[in-house]
């Protein structure tokens, strides 16, 4: 039974501390779609995703104002169109003609962003993958709402080489084409290692093989909540002990309850759009999503915890104990939890990290050793506009071989700022922030991106 101290609590955390669920996400097969005529695989995409997803904008806004929870952003996620268009696409421009059919879709119904426009070549290329590879630039170029992903490896696969090879070449012709508007294309295009077939989140949703017709996922967010939590903790913990310090396992406690009572609003939302729209639950993806917003970033959780600035000695460990704490608390509150579920550290979506980089305590080679124990990975991250195409298919290859490892997601969402450098600042709004340019290691590995073939699965991946 829901008490009355707990209903004002939730109100203060929404009012005072940012909570939000950052996004309803509907998950749509469009296997069905398929058809050897382009014009009518694209008529076909267009009916079903208009049909099903037709008051998914609506409905969000209406448990938002019914339960005064601020939900922030409604998507949809797709079928891997390298699936969908393998019978008509022959050239990349057919792809783009679906990814404008996509776009016209996403404006239709009122939709933030629609993922899935992407390719699963974790073992190797299909001639439809490598096609919608080869159209991501001209795709992100001519429309405004599609985000694009492409899986380039998996524990159980290892690391396909030559898709990592290529899309460094369309990282950079994606800056190029949206040179104007800040190389933006780029913040739509991630590049994933053992990517989840329920991700909720942009710019790498898209809706898994494996998954029903239709279903709805949430993203719940809070890093402002989990702060004013620990900021609380340390007062009480000034008044009872000499050094001012709640213990780690007062720490731990803390951030598992807090995560708990997070979860469990996504899982009201949750249940009551599956029930609005009569579309299944699928899954609540419990990760602390930061914005640009002050006093809603997970830096400055980490600070909380012990640290100066994220980047300092610690920050690793003290990431990896928030994931830790922030998933136990969560699959408390939901009996289907998944996606990425952890702690995002997206640079320019999160004021803490930004400071961080300005004052010179974060770079990129610290932010590859927080992947190690947090969701996502190299995420927004903006560097020099000449950067080379072989320099982001070897960032790419570290962060698939840190998922491929570990047995967990990892990812890139790497902007090459065409025209500017180190020094220079990036602003691509709402949301997405903005960025100081951060310096790459200009140490070359041609030699190593330039070989053929695939990096091969770890021994541990062999477990049947």
């Amino acid at each position: 039974m829901i008490n009355i101290s707990e209903v004002l609590e939730t109100n203060k955390m929404i009012e005072q501390e940012n909570l939000d669920v950052r996004t309803i996400t509907m998950g749509i097969s469009l296997l069905d779609c398929a058809d050897r005529d382009l014009n009518v695989t694209c008529d076909k995409i267009c009916n079903k995703i208009t049909t099903l997803a037709r008051n998914l904008v609506a409905t969000g806004e209406e448990i938002s104002r019914e339960f005064a929870i601020p939900i922030v952003n409604k998507r949809i996620s797709i079928t891997p169109i390298s699936l969908v268009g393998s019978a008509c696409c022959k050239i990349p421009a057919d792809y783009v003609q679906i990814a404008k059919a996509l776009d016209k879709a996403a404006k239709t119904v009122g939709v933030n962003f629609l993922g899935g426009y992407s390719a699963i070549v974790s073992k190797g290329m299909t001639k439809s993958d490598e096609l919608l590879i080869r159209s991501i630039p001209q795709a992100m170029a001519e429309t405004e709402r599609i985000c694009s992903s492409v899986n380039v490896g998996s524990t159980k696969t290892g690391i396909n080489m030559d898709a990592v090879r290529l899309l460094g070449d369309i990282i950079l012709q994606t800056a190029e084409k949206t040179k104007e508007q800040d190389s933006l294309g780029c913040a739509k295009l991630v590049v994933l290692c053992n990517a989840p077939d329920d991700n909720p989140f942009m710019a790498g949703a898209f809706h898994g093989v494996s998954e029903a017709d239709a279903i709805i996922n949430i993203g719940v967010s809070g890093p402002g909540v989990v702060k004013y939590a620990l900021e609380q903790m340390d007062k009480v913990a000034m008044k009872e002990k000499e050094d001012g310090l709640a213990n780690f396992e007062t720490l731990c406690e803390t951030i598992k309850k807090t995560a708990f009572k997070i979860t469990r609003v996504g899982q009201l939302v949750a249940q009551e759009a599956s029930k609005r729209l009569g579309v299944p639950f699928g899954i609540i993806d419990l990760s602390l999503a930061p914005t640009p917003a002050i006093g809603d970033s997970v830096a400055d959780i980490l600070q909380c915890i012990g640290v100066e600035r994220a980047g300092a000695p610690g920050t690793t460990a003290a990431l990896a104990l928030l994931n830790d704490q922030v998933k136990k608390g969560g699959v408390m509150a939901s009996s289907y939890v998944g996606g990425l579920s952890g702690a995002f550290i997206p640079v320019s979506e999160d004021q803490g990290m930004i400071d961080a980089v300005k004052e010179g305590a974060l770079t990129i080679e610290k932010l590859e050793a927080m992947t190690c124990v947090c969701s996502v990975g190299l995420d927004m991250i903006a560097i020099p506009g000449d950067t080379k195409a072989t320099t982001i298919a070897g960032i790419i290859a570290d962060e698939s071989a840190i998922g491929m490892v570990n047995q967990k997601t990892t990812a890139v969402r790497i902007i090459p700022v065409i025209g500017k450098t180190v020094g220079d600042t990036v602003e691509f709004g709402g949301l997405l922030g903005y960025a100081p340019i951060m310096p790459v290691n200009t140490f070359s590995c041609d030699r190593f991106v330039n070989r053929t073939g695939r990096v091969p699965a770890p021994i541990h991946s062999f477990k049947n």
